[in-house]
């Protein structure tokens, strides 16, 4: 894009032409465009004076001339002393001259012969007499230049003493009682200004029109000019960051790793833009999520992993645009543990709380609390909520979305009339295992659910990964059973994930070092991969049926293409400066060759990929690449095939 030429044609089109002119058409009688449009555009004209010799009008005025000479000459003969036979002479020359000029006149008018008009023509060229001067003809062109300077003014110095400003000295002893004073003073004006918000909401809006007329205090008027300028503030901001960090947009947007042609289909990941600040140092990125309108700005969640250190949490919205600061900042109680953006709904974040509260964000709202929360009288969770996720609205047309936590519940939360009401649909049982209680009670267990996805065309279709490290799938019309559980892992399964492509695949990861494929229909695993570390999160890539992505807690990002090679990554990087840096989430954008990933810092790293990390199919000679999502499921069932059992083929 930066060598693109651009031409430009210049034509003898006038563009000032009117291309729309009508005439009124007296023989059709209604006005009509007119075809031709005139482009000739005229900048300079001048009507001359000159006429050729040759000419009717030449000769003409030659007579002319020649004649008022004659009479000159008769005059001057008259005034002299002459005889007058002389005198006569001349007049009677004079008169056959003008004779001679008539006749040859009257002979060129009716086309006389050649020998008078020959005869005519050499006496109009014969020259005047010598004694009258020749009149030449005026020159147009004749100009004087005039030149005129004005005088330059003198330099003047002026200066002018202001008035010292007034100062007065001031001096006092300050103890305890006063400084508590003016601390008491502070709150009690701070209470004063709450009242008066409260107050203003109640007012009505009569009363409000009154109240516009009376000035703001510099408080409020400062507060209201801040916000004028906030936009401003917002793009000029932007403008220096772009201007900072010029070398890694550059690198964004055109940098394309040549080197990849000689690693043999091993690929790299390119460091981008690092999103941090200060007040999530000691918080680690419990969530990641991107989104689905505005393809730059991503949400990232911040709590605790460790249940000893429980504190408050952070809601924070990057854009790739101003990776200095964050869009919005939002402050919890409890720690974040999960968030989802809705699809249609862009404003709207769901977010899980480690207390197992549930609310909703809305971005469109300048508030710092969300605009709608559960609580203890509408059903929350009693353990951490490990993941949220928006679903289809109800028949009611209510906003819907759906949560897992590890107190075994499965629950649907919608939206009606601004409030949160639950629904059970699930509950997780330990799989028949019982524990002794006391007096000898047999009491059920309940299995702890840490991560969920739905099914991408199959609306009542989900998986449920638990503690235990079973994967269970469900359906939200069976309440009290599971379709299908799958013996998945040995320990906590920490994701699980459809196919974006294929209907019957979908990914799992687990602390016990390794990341599964399966396929829903078969109990075994089609592709198992051992990643020396805890795995944290997987993520499928949004352009490939074959691509996906795990990072570990040693710090390292994998990059995994089962079209090129099935047998191991092709690429293994470290991510983070440290390697005591655990990596806990990652995704991938879904428009630009750019995955994300969070730390246990608080810091969140954006990474390019390199083309052989997104290979697409080559391009063949005569044939056109076929794309879409019927070749990447086609893609995935060739690599399954090679893997299934018999029986299960047939």
């Amino acid at each position: 894009e930066l060598k693109e030429e651009i031409t430009r044609i210049l034509t003898a089109n006038n563009p000032h032409a009117p291309q729309n002119i009508v005439r009124y058409s007296f023989k059709k009688r209604a006005y009509e465009p007119i075809n031709y449009v005139d482009q000739m555009a005229v900048h300079f004209s001048l009507n001359g004076n000159m006429i050729p010799k040759d000419s009717d009008e030449g000769r003409q005025q030659s007579i002319r001339l020649s004649t008022a000479a004659g009479k000159l000459i008769h005059l001057s003969f008259l005034s002299s002393e002459k005889a007058p036979v002389e005198t006569f002479a001349v007049t009677s020359e004079e008169a056959e001259i003008k004779d001679e000029a008539s006749i040859g006149d009257t002979q060129e008018e009716a086309g006389g012969s050649g020998t008078a008009e020959t005869a005519a023509r050499a006496e109009a060229e014969e020259p005047p007499p010598s004694g009258v001067k020749e009149q030449k003809l005026a020159n147009q062109f004749n100009f004087t230049e005039r030149a005129s300077r004005t005088l330059n003014n003198p330099m003047q110095d002026r200066a002018c003493q202001m008035e010292p400003t007034p100062y007065k000295n001031f001096s006092a002893t300050a103890n305890q009682w006063e400084i508590y004073d003016a601390y008491v003073e502070e709150l009690q004006k701070m209470e004063r200004s709450k009242e008066k918000e409260k107050s203003k909401a109640q007012v009505p809006k009569r009363e409000e029109e009154k109240m516009k007329g009376r000035k703001l205090t510099s408080l409020e008027s400062q507060v209201d000019d801040i916000t004028k300028i906030s936009k401003v503030a917002k793009i000029m901001e932007r403008m220096v960051n772009q201007n900072t960090f010029d070398d890694i947009a550059q690198d964004f947007k055109y940098f394309e790793d040549a080197s990849d042609e000689y690693r043999d289909h091993e690929g790299t990941l390119l460091p981008l833009w690092k999103f941090q600040y200060d007040k999530t140092k000691r918080l680690a990125v419990t969530a990641i999520s991107w989104n689905p309108k505005y393809k730059d700005l991503f949400a990232v969640g911040y709590g605790s992993y460790d249940f000893l250190k429980q504190g408050q949490g952070m809601l924070l919205l990057y854009s790739m645009k101003n990776p200095s600061f964050p869009e919005y900042v939002f402050s919890s109680e409890s720690g974040i543990m999960c968030l989802d953006f809705h699809n249609n709904h862009p404003y709207l974040v769901a977010v899980g709380f480690y207390d197992g509260n549930v609310a909703i964000y809305n971005l469109k709202k300048a508030a710092s609390q969300p605009s709608y929360k559960s609580s203890a009288n509408s059903g929350r969770h009693t353990e951490p909520v490990w993941q949220v996720k928006w679903q289809k609205d109800d028949l009611d047309n209510n906003l819907n979305f759906f949560s897992v936590s590890s107190d075994g519940r499965i629950v649907s939360w919608t939206l009606v009339k601004n409030e949160l009401v639950h629904t059970d649909v699930i509950k997780l049982s330990g799989g028949g295992t019982t524990m002794q209680g006391p007096e000898g009670l047999q009491l059920q267990t309940l299995g702890c659910g840490t991560s969920f996805d739905f099914h991408k065309k199959i609306d009542n279709l989900f998986l449920v990964g638990t503690e235990e490290g079973k994967i269970y799938k469900c359906s939200k019309y069976y309440s009290s059973q599971f379709l299908d559980v799958f013996e998945a892992h040995h320990m906590a399964v920490d994701s699980v994930s459809w196919n974006p492509y294929h209907l019957k695949v979908f990914i799992s990861c687990s602390s016990d070092w390794t990341v599964k494929i399966w396929d829903h229909t078969i109990k075994t695993p089609m592709f198992v991969y051992d990643l020396n570390s805890a795995v944290g999160d997987v993520a499928w890539s949004p352009y490939s049926s074959t691509v996906f992505a795990a990072v570990t807690t040693d710090g390292k990002a994998h990059v995994f293409d089962l079209n090129i090679n099935k047998y191991e990554a092709l690429c293994t990087q470290l991510v983070v400066a440290k390697k005591n840096k655990k990596i806990t989430h990652i995704q991938f954008n879904p428009v630009y060759p750019v995955v994300i990933v969070g730390d246990e810092r608080g810091h969140v790293t954006s990474l390019k990929l390199s083309p052989n990390l997104r290979r697409m199919p080559k391009e063949k000679k005569g044939q056109e690449v076929k794309k879409g999502p019927e070749v990447e499921i086609a893609k995935l069932d060739k690599l399954l095939n090679l893997v299934r059992d018999p029986e299960s083929k047939a």
